[in-house]
Protein backbone atom coordinates (compact mmCIF):
# COMPACT_ATOMS: atom_id res chain seq x y z
CA UNK A 1 0.00 0.00 0.00
CA UNK A 2 1.49 3.23 -0.65
CA UNK A 3 0.74 6.22 0.73
CA UNK A 4 0.99 10.23 0.76
CA UNK A 5 0.54 12.15 3.07
CA UNK A 6 0.49 15.57 4.00
CA UNK A 7 0.38 17.95 6.94
CA UNK A 8 -0.16 21.90 6.71
CA UNK A 9 -1.72 22.26 10.34
CA UNK A 10 0.90 24.38 11.27
CA UNK A 11 3.92 26.47 10.81
CA UNK A 12 5.72 23.55 8.83
CA UNK A 13 4.63 22.03 5.29
CA UNK A 14 5.05 18.67 4.87
CA UNK A 15 5.01 16.40 2.26
CA UNK A 16 5.87 12.12 2.35
CA UNK A 17 5.67 8.69 0.40
CA UNK A 18 5.21 5.85 2.81
CA UNK A 19 4.74 1.99 1.80
CA UNK A 20 4.81 -0.70 4.23
CA UNK A 21 6.63 0.46 6.50
CA UNK A 22 9.26 2.22 4.46
CA UNK A 23 9.69 5.78 3.82
CA UNK A 24 10.08 6.67 0.14
CA UNK A 25 10.49 9.91 0.31
CA UNK A 26 9.85 13.34 2.67
CA UNK A 27 9.99 17.02 1.70
CA UNK A 28 9.72 19.51 4.55
CA UNK A 29 9.67 22.98 4.26
CA UNK A 30 9.27 25.42 7.38
CA UNK A 31 9.50 28.80 5.42
CA UNK A 32 7.27 32.67 5.00
CA UNK A 33 5.43 31.05 2.17
CA UNK A 34 2.46 29.81 2.28
CA UNK A 35 0.86 26.69 2.26
CA UNK A 36 -1.16 27.12 -0.89
CA UNK A 37 1.95 28.49 -2.78
CA UNK A 38 4.17 25.54 -1.51
CA UNK A 39 2.33 22.16 -0.79
CA UNK A 40 1.52 20.81 -4.90
CA UNK A 41 5.01 21.89 -5.93
CA UNK A 42 5.92 20.23 -3.22
CA UNK A 43 4.11 17.09 -3.93
CA UNK A 44 5.10 17.33 -7.63
CA UNK A 45 8.60 17.68 -7.15
CA UNK A 46 8.42 14.73 -4.42
CA UNK A 47 6.70 12.44 -7.27
CA UNK A 48 9.04 13.20 -9.91
CA UNK A 49 12.29 12.87 -7.79
CA UNK A 50 11.09 9.32 -6.35
CA UNK A 51 9.37 7.67 -9.77
CA UNK A 52 6.29 7.74 -8.59
CA UNK A 53 3.20 8.17 -10.86
CA UNK A 54 0.20 9.43 -8.81
CA UNK A 55 -1.96 6.37 -10.09
CA UNK A 56 0.39 4.18 -8.01
CA UNK A 57 -0.62 5.92 -5.27
CA UNK A 58 -3.13 3.89 -3.14
CA UNK A 59 -4.75 6.27 -0.52
CA UNK A 60 -3.82 9.66 0.83
CA UNK A 61 -3.27 10.48 4.63
CA UNK A 62 -3.95 14.22 5.66
CA UNK A 63 -3.28 15.88 8.67
CA UNK A 64 -7.26 16.68 9.67
CA UNK A 65 -6.48 18.66 13.02
CA UNK A 66 -6.63 20.54 15.33
CA UNK A 67 -3.87 23.08 13.78
CA UNK A 68 -4.02 26.46 11.87
CA UNK A 69 -7.58 26.96 10.79
CA UNK A 70 -6.36 28.22 6.98
CA UNK A 71 -3.22 25.13 7.22
CA UNK A 72 -5.79 22.90 7.59
CA UNK A 73 -8.21 23.82 5.10
CA UNK A 74 -5.21 24.18 2.67
CA UNK A 75 -4.33 20.70 3.22
CA UNK A 76 -7.46 19.28 3.28
CA UNK A 77 -8.70 20.83 0.08
CA UNK A 78 -5.18 19.96 -1.32
CA UNK A 79 -5.71 15.78 -0.45
CA UNK A 80 -9.69 15.82 -1.68
CA UNK A 81 -9.24 16.65 -4.78
CA UNK A 82 -6.05 14.41 -5.41
CA UNK A 83 -8.30 11.96 -3.92
CA UNK A 84 -11.12 12.91 -6.18
CA UNK A 85 -9.13 13.09 -9.57
CA UNK A 86 -7.85 9.97 -8.60
CA UNK A 87 -10.37 7.88 -7.15
CA UNK A 88 -8.81 7.36 -4.22
CA UNK A 89 -9.53 6.79 -0.55
CA UNK A 90 -8.70 10.09 2.01
CA UNK A 91 -7.68 9.54 5.99
CA UNK A 92 -7.72 12.25 8.30
CA UNK A 93 -4.94 11.98 10.87
CA UNK A 94 -5.27 13.52 14.22
CA UNK A 95 -2.46 15.86 14.34
CA UNK A 96 -1.42 16.17 17.81
CA UNK A 97 -1.40 12.34 18.08
CA UNK A 98 0.39 12.02 15.25
CA UNK A 99 3.50 14.72 16.56
CA UNK A 100 3.91 12.44 19.44
CA UNK A 101 5.41 10.12 17.00
CA UNK A 102 8.38 12.04 16.91
CA UNK A 103 9.42 10.51 19.82
CA UNK A 104 8.20 6.89 18.61
CA UNK A 105 8.30 4.38 21.52
CA UNK A 106 9.86 6.45 24.23
CA UNK A 107 9.12 5.64 27.88
CA UNK A 108 8.62 9.56 28.56
CA UNK A 109 5.30 10.96 28.95
CA UNK A 110 5.32 12.67 25.37
CA UNK A 111 3.37 15.98 24.89
CA UNK A 112 2.77 17.87 21.93
CA UNK A 113 1.82 21.20 22.53
CA UNK A 114 0.48 23.40 19.14
CA UNK A 115 0.29 26.86 19.49
CA UNK A 116 -3.63 27.77 19.36
CA UNK A 117 -3.23 31.51 20.27
CA UNK A 118 -6.11 33.03 22.53
CA UNK A 119 -3.55 31.86 25.81
CA UNK A 120 -4.29 28.43 24.76
CA UNK A 121 -2.61 25.34 23.18
CA UNK A 122 -4.14 22.25 20.92
CA UNK A 123 -2.11 19.48 22.98
CA UNK A 124 -2.25 16.50 24.86
CA UNK A 125 -0.25 13.54 26.68
CA UNK A 126 0.85 10.39 25.43
CA UNK A 127 2.34 7.28 26.35
CA UNK A 128 3.66 4.55 23.81
CA UNK A 129 3.07 0.54 24.87
CA UNK A 130 2.77 -2.78 23.68
CA UNK A 131 -1.13 -3.78 23.08
CA UNK A 132 -0.20 -7.11 24.23
CA UNK A 133 0.43 -5.08 27.97
CA UNK A 134 -2.07 -2.14 27.71
CA UNK A 135 -6.33 -1.96 26.03
CA UNK A 136 -7.68 0.19 23.95
CA UNK A 137 -4.31 1.61 22.48
CA UNK A 138 -4.96 4.28 19.33
CA UNK A 139 -3.14 3.12 15.86
CA UNK A 140 -1.75 -0.57 16.95
CA UNK A 141 1.07 -1.22 14.55
CA UNK A 142 2.35 -4.45 13.10
CA UNK A 143 5.25 -4.10 15.73
CA UNK A 144 2.05 -4.36 18.40
CA UNK A 145 2.52 -0.64 19.49
CA UNK A 146 0.13 1.76 20.26
CA UNK A 147 -0.12 5.29 21.72
CA UNK A 148 -2.01 5.56 25.23
CA UNK A 149 -3.72 9.21 25.57
CA UNK A 150 -3.35 9.88 28.90
CA UNK A 151 -4.83 13.11 28.40
CA UNK A 152 -6.50 13.46 24.95
CA UNK A 153 -6.31 16.29 22.76
CA UNK A 154 -8.27 19.59 23.69
CA UNK A 155 -7.74 23.14 23.49
CA UNK A 156 -6.25 24.25 26.79
CA UNK A 157 -4.31 26.87 28.52
CA UNK A 158 -0.62 25.42 28.50
CA UNK A 159 -0.22 26.10 32.00
CA UNK A 160 -2.90 23.39 32.48
CA UNK A 161 -1.78 21.00 30.31
CA UNK A 162 1.78 21.06 32.07
CA UNK A 163 0.13 20.59 35.20
CA UNK A 164 -1.72 17.35 34.00
CA UNK A 165 1.18 16.53 32.92
CA UNK A 166 3.39 16.50 35.72
CA UNK A 167 0.95 15.01 37.99
CA UNK A 168 1.11 11.71 35.95
CA UNK A 169 4.70 12.00 36.31
CA UNK A 170 3.86 12.11 40.22
CA UNK A 171 1.45 9.01 39.53
CA UNK A 172 4.80 7.37 38.28
CA UNK A 173 3.34 6.88 34.69
CA UNK A 174 6.28 8.15 33.18
CA UNK A 175 9.88 9.51 35.15
CA UNK A 176 10.09 12.57 32.58
CA UNK A 177 7.94 14.73 30.20
CA UNK A 178 9.21 15.41 26.52
CA UNK A 179 7.35 19.13 25.34
CA UNK A 180 7.38 19.85 21.60
CA UNK A 181 5.47 21.75 19.09
CA UNK A 182 5.16 25.47 18.23
CA UNK A 183 3.11 25.78 21.16
CA UNK A 184 6.23 25.68 23.58
CA UNK A 185 8.28 28.45 22.82
CA UNK A 186 5.68 31.16 23.56
CA UNK A 187 4.82 29.41 26.77
CA UNK A 188 8.03 28.51 28.02
CA UNK A 189 7.07 30.26 31.43
CA UNK A 190 4.49 28.04 32.12
CA UNK A 191 6.81 24.71 31.04
CA UNK A 192 9.06 26.18 33.44
CA UNK A 193 7.00 26.06 36.56
CA UNK A 194 7.00 22.08 35.71
CA UNK A 195 8.37 20.39 39.05
CA UNK A 196 8.71 17.25 37.74
CA UNK A 197 11.77 15.97 34.91
CA UNK A 198 11.43 17.16 31.68
CA UNK A 199 13.12 17.97 28.33
CA UNK A 200 12.29 20.45 25.53
CA UNK A 201 12.68 18.22 22.16
CA UNK A 202 15.27 20.05 19.70
CA UNK A 203 14.51 21.60 16.56
CA UNK A 204 14.38 18.43 14.22
CA UNK A 205 11.99 16.38 16.72
CA UNK A 206 9.53 19.60 17.77
CA UNK A 207 7.49 19.72 14.64
CA UNK A 208 4.87 18.12 12.38
CA UNK A 209 6.42 15.49 9.95
CA UNK A 210 4.53 14.29 7.13
CA UNK A 211 5.89 10.80 7.42
CA UNK A 212 4.34 10.45 11.26
CA UNK A 213 0.54 11.30 9.14
CA UNK A 214 1.46 8.17 7.03
CA UNK A 215 2.96 5.96 9.47
CA UNK A 216 -0.37 6.61 11.80
CA UNK A 217 -2.39 6.46 8.28
CA UNK A 218 -1.18 3.23 7.80
CA UNK A 219 -2.45 1.75 11.21
CA UNK A 220 -5.90 2.80 10.58
CA UNK A 221 -5.94 1.73 6.69
CA UNK A 222 -5.42 -1.55 7.83
CA UNK A 223 -8.08 -1.28 10.51
CA UNK A 224 -10.43 -0.67 8.06
CA UNK A 225 -10.90 3.00 8.18
CA UNK A 226 -11.40 4.36 5.15
CA UNK A 227 -12.65 7.52 3.78
CA UNK A 228 -14.06 8.95 1.14
CA UNK A 229 -12.41 12.29 -0.49
CA UNK A 230 -15.73 13.79 -0.63
CA UNK A 231 -16.93 13.11 3.21
CA UNK A 232 -12.81 14.17 4.59
CA UNK A 233 -14.12 17.44 6.94
CA UNK A 234 -11.16 19.06 8.57
CA UNK A 235 -11.35 18.78 12.88
CA UNK A 236 -10.62 22.34 13.93
CA UNK A 237 -11.57 21.64 17.51
CA UNK A 238 -13.19 24.68 18.47
CA UNK A 239 -14.71 27.68 16.53
CA UNK A 240 -13.10 29.79 14.15
CA UNK A 241 -13.04 33.86 15.08
CA UNK A 242 -15.40 34.67 12.99
CA UNK A 243 -17.98 31.71 14.06
CA UNK A 244 -17.10 32.73 17.86
CA UNK A 245 -17.81 37.16 16.75
CA UNK A 246 -21.01 35.82 15.10
CA UNK A 247 -21.89 34.23 18.19
CA UNK A 248 -21.06 37.03 20.34
CA UNK A 249 -22.93 39.61 18.26
CA UNK A 250 -25.90 36.99 18.27
CA UNK A 251 -25.76 36.61 22.14
CA UNK A 252 -25.81 40.62 21.95
CA UNK A 253 -28.67 40.83 19.55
Amino acid sequence: MKILAIDSSGLVASVALYEEGQLLGEYTLNTKLTHSETLLPMIENLMKISGTEKNAIDAICVAEGPGSFTGLRIGVATAKGLGLALGKPVIGVPTVEAMAYNYYDSEALVVPMMDARRNQVYGGAFQFANAEQVENLLFVDGNGKGLQAFVETDALPAEMLVQKAAALVKEGKAKQIIFLGDGVQPNTGSIALCDVPYQIAPAPLSRQRAAHIAQVGESLLKNGVNTSAADMKPNYLRPSQAERERAEKMGEA
